[in-house]
């Protein structure tokens, strides 16, 4: 029997260039995609309806169904997550889950389809490209936000797009302890959104600034130290425009501590969307190893959590079929 396997990266938020919408668009948003976590799935065609083996079974079930439902497909399938990007801490779960599966569906069905649109009707990509842009291509991302008035109507265009160098570490800390007070954060997200405040036009003008003649040179320069700079920058300034939300210029003390630790071992820290996960780049293997016992103490010590380290991913989402 034919089956698809889908191996999908996950992302790192860096932040958001423009809330401020003056020149008619919102968000610009910049980030990473890299190597670990990763969701894998494997599908195949079932006689016996929607079968869902793995974690994230209702919402597979659900990313199924949407599929199922727009292109009138008539087949059952066998959904097997063997691994999946924890949900919830802002590495881009759910995107990465519902085009594996919208996609390995459609290549089984051997039908056309448009990856934007699939996005889209999965309920993603709406306001920002990066999880779909780290699914389609991987590397440092940029997009374009969305055009004032035309939101959910397009997937943010992507601007800019660079390797990431092989020798960049990103050392990623996911603390358990505010992980339900963000779920609580990501439950208000729409209310929050429509009701936030516009930035300043001179924040988000400096934003830009960072971003165009900071960071995007200093990447394809590969010069980590200019650009690490350039990304706490960044996170640090937005994190003062969503402190009415978050409390602090951080979601939670755990990671402002985390955050000022790592930064003496780093060339830039960042807390990723709405967090708890925080992170930051590095371009040695054994001092990457070395900080990882460190931060791992320092959860331990914290109401617990996860430490790794990982390589960039420069491709995406890979797919190979089995049985053909």
């Amino acid at each position: 029997m034919n089956s698809i396997r889908i191996i999908a990266p996950a992302h790192l938020h860096v932040g958001n260039i423009d809330m401020n919408g003056d020149l008619g668009r919102l968000y610009g948003t910049v980030g990473f995609t890299i190597d670990f976590p990763r969701t894998i799935i494997e599908i195949s065609k079932s006689s016996e309806g929607i079968e869902i083996i793995g974690n994230d079974s209702e919402n597979a079930r659900k990313y199924a169904n949407i599929i199922i439902r727009k292109f009138n497909i008539d087949d059952g399938f066998k959904i097997h997550i063997r691994d999946n990007i924890p949900v919830g801490i802002g590495m881009g779960s759910q995107t990465a889950l519902s085009l594996s599966i919208g996609i390995g569906i459609l290549r089984l069905c051997n039908m056309d389809f448009d990856m934007e649109e699939l996005a889209l009707c999965m309920g993603r990509s709406k306001i920002t490209a990066l999880g779909i842009n780290s699914f389609r291509y991987g590397g440092f991302l940029i997009d374009a936000g969305y055009r004032i008035n035309e939101k959910g109507s397009h997937v943010p265009p992507l601007i800019f797009r660079q390797d990431i160098p092989e020798d960049w570490l990103f050392i990623v800390c996911i603390p358990e302890k505010p992980i339900p007070k963000i779920m609580r954060i990501k439950e208000r997200e729409d209310e929050i959104l429509e009701s936030l405040e516009v930035m300043e036009r001179e924040l988000s003008c400096e934003l830009s600034r960072i971003v165009l003649m900071q960071m995007m040179p200093s990447i394809i320069e590969r010069n980590i130290e200019t650009f690490g700079k350039s990304i706490t920058a960044l996170n640090r300034k937005l994190g003062n425009f969503w402190d009415e939300f978050q409390s602090d210029i951080y979601c939670d003390p755990i990671v402002s501590r985390g955050i000022k630790m790592m930064e003496k071992f780093t060339y830039g820290v960042c807390q990723s969307c709405w967090g708890p996960t925080f992170y930051g780049i590095l371009d040695s293997e054994e001092r990457a190893r070395k900080l990882v016992n460190v931060m791992q103490r320092f959860l331990n010590e914290n109401g617990g959590g996860e430490v790794f380290y990982t390589k960039p991913n420069n491709r995406g989402a890979i797919s190979e079929w089995s049985g053909r």
